[in-house]
């Protein structure tokens, strides 16, 4: 026994020996990937961008998963679900096409929102994109709306007089006019990563991606006569191309919001000239990228007295690949264009005021 004992162990020294060997050979005919020192695998590392490709996606939050609630499948049970809607309800939708125009009224509270969420499958359908509103949040609060398609109306979602509720994850697409509307006093809201294409097919004027506020000509038919005081509004990380307007549009009468971290591709605008146009007053425009714009990257008007002023841009990338500037400030006065602003691509320049350090 003791023999035999001794002969085995002489098979597995020599087993490991062979082993050993083939490994080396295999690292040797470039089998073993390097991985360097303190680095990451060749295979784990984010493949170059070619230039001119397009841009990576926004970085907003990824929308939560959609909590236990009640489900609906059909039209008929998202509307009366909607009518039905309290605080910590959550409504719950099925993939599927949910034709119509679907309002929601319900206040919700911070501790217990109002959830209304789905998958991409789960398509609401406005059927027209001549008339109606496909989701009208109205006198709402605290809603979380994420996760799911929006298609075919004159406008895609649209708040009035909604506050503290957040518009998440969603796609936005193939609307008459703007696709996303806070309007009417919506305050301390947040639009974040949602995709938003094809605005502007009914008209293409009012083609806007995202549009916060209301033009003074309509104040009185809107805001009773007033200012449209949609403050505080946070416009993060979405994606927004194919509009036939501005990617943003913010109007008089909006005050201290932020935009942050957008993408814009304005390729498609035929009735506007930047993809940002700024006529509030106390915004932080920072971190957006933009590419491609009739005229100029980012714009501030001052329609009203007052109004389109102490606006900052900081850290923002225009590819303008058009004939006007990175940042038109006109008229300039109160609004700040930091130095860490970039400009590419654009005929006359970075700014027409020159960049604050």
């Amino acid at each position: 026994m003791t023999g035999r004992r001794i002969r085995l162990g002489a098979w597995a020294v020599l087993a490991v020996v062979i082993v050993a060997v083939l490994m080396g050979v295999f690292a040797m005919m470039g089998f073993q990937e390097e991985t360097p020192q303190g680095g990451t695998p060749p295979s784990s590392r984010p493949a170059p961008t070619e230039p001119g490709a397009a841009p990576p996606p926004a970085p907003g939050a990824a929308p939560a998963e959609c909590p236990a609630g009640t489900g609906v499948s059909t039209a008929a049970e998202l509307t009366a679900a909607l009518a039905a809607a309290g605080p910590g309800a959550v409504i719950r939708l099925a993939d599927g096409v949910y034709v119509g125009n679907f309002r929601a009224t319900g206040a919700g509270t911070a501790s217990q929102p109002i959830t209304l969420c789905g998958g991409p499958g789960a398509v609401l359908d406005g059927g027209s994109t001549e008339d109606g509103y496909v989701l009208h949040l109205d006198q709402a609060s605290y809603w979380t709306v994420q996760g799911f398609t929006v298609r075919n109306g004159q406008k895609g979602i649209m708040a009035d007089q909604t506050t503290f509720s957040l518009f998440q994850g969603l796609t936005v697409e193939n609307t008459g006019d703007e696709a996303i509307h806070l309007r009417r006093f919506s305050s301390d809201n947040k639009v974040t990563g949602n995709t938003i294409r094809g605005a502007g097919l009914r008209k293409p004027k009012f083609g806007e991606g995202i549009y916060i506020g209301t033009a003074e000509s309509n104040w009185c038919d809107v805001s009773a006569c007033e200012p449209d005081k949609s403050d505080r509004n946070e416009i993060r990380g979405n994606t927004v191309s194919d509009t036939t307007a501005e990617s943003i549009d913010i109007k008089e009468g909006t005050s201290d919001g932020l935009l942050l971290e957008n993408i814009f591709d304005g390729s498609g605008i035929t009735e506007a000239d930047s993809w940002v146009d700024v006529k509030g007053r106390g915004w932080r425009i920072e971190g957006n990228t933009g590419r491609n714009s009739p005229q100029d990257g980012f714009q501030t008007h001052e329609i009203i007295d007052g109004w389109g002023t102490e606006n900052v841009f900081r850290r923002n990338v225009a590819e303008v690949n058009g004939p006007g500037l990175g940042y038109s400030l006109k008229p300039a006065r109160d609004n700040v264009v930091d130095c860490s602003n970039t400009a590419s691509q654009a005929e006359q320049g970075l700014s027409n005021i020159p960049c604050t350090s």
